[in-house]
């Protein structure tokens, strides 16, 4: 009776270390488009999450779940951010205040704190894969470093994205058999974010010719 859950809260925690680790590289890459492709792996990662949990704790509202975060976060979202990248001519992502080294080693020391500050907390449950959520809950934190120290609104975006990814992680293990519909609207969010950050990027580099966010740091204060 132990095996299926230790099966699947390894394949959790192996999940959920691709998630910090396709954001780490989504940190280090100096190409957008390269950013887009290992979202676009980091989604399909989490859709094999998904299918699995679906499987070993045999909620079938997950397989719903699953074709839906493939359909959107593999193949749609990507694909309307690489046309947009196309219509841009634009594919440098900016980071002009801190170095590649200086961003990673941020990176590693916040995602460090995440992982030992939900590991204080002493969650402990038979069917909980506390290594997955303490992980989930580092790449959350990372993603805000990609956010922040990132200049430029698709590597922006590519943080807001991930950052929903590591939610998505942590509530599949924390939360698996919450309602499909409750599920579905974590989706439609990330659907209106997605049409947000478009109008931005092309209003955006209509006006600048740039996807620098530079200009609109002046608009502050």
């Amino acid at each position: 009776m132990h095996l299926v859950p230790s099966a699947y809260a390894g394949f959790a925690d192996v999940v959920a270390m691709l998630v910090l680790l396709t954001e780490f590289a989504m940190l280090r890459a100096p190409l957008l488009r390269s950013q887009v492709r290992i979202y676009a792996f980091q989604s399909l990662v989490v859709t094999g999450l998904a299918v699995d949990i679906a499987a070993a704790r045999h909620v079938p509202d997950l397989y719903t779940l699953a074709a839906l975060t493939f359909a959107l976060k593999v193949v749609l979202v990507p694909g309307v951010v690489l046309r947009l990248l196309r219509d841009a001519e634009a594919d440098l992502a900016g980071s002009p205040v801190l170095g590649v080294a200086s961003m990673v080693l941020i990176a590693i020391a916040v995602s460090a704190f995440g992982f030992f500050a939900v590991g204080s907390f002493h969650v402990q449950s038979a069917t909980l894969p506390t290594t997955a959520l303490a992980i989930a809950i580092a790449a959350a934190l990372v993603a805000f470093v990609l956010i922040i120290l990132r200049t430029d609104v698709v590597s922006q975006a590519m943080g807001f994205f991930s950052l929903e990814n590591s939610v998505s992680v942590a509530s599949l293990v924390v939360a698996a058999g919450l309602p499909l519909v409750v599920e579905v609207a974590f989706l439609f969010d990330l659907l209106v974010a997605v049409v947000v950050f478009g109008v931005i990027m092309r209003v955006h580099h209509g006006r600048t010719k740039t996807l620098s966010t530079d200009e609109l740091d002046r608009l502050k204060g």
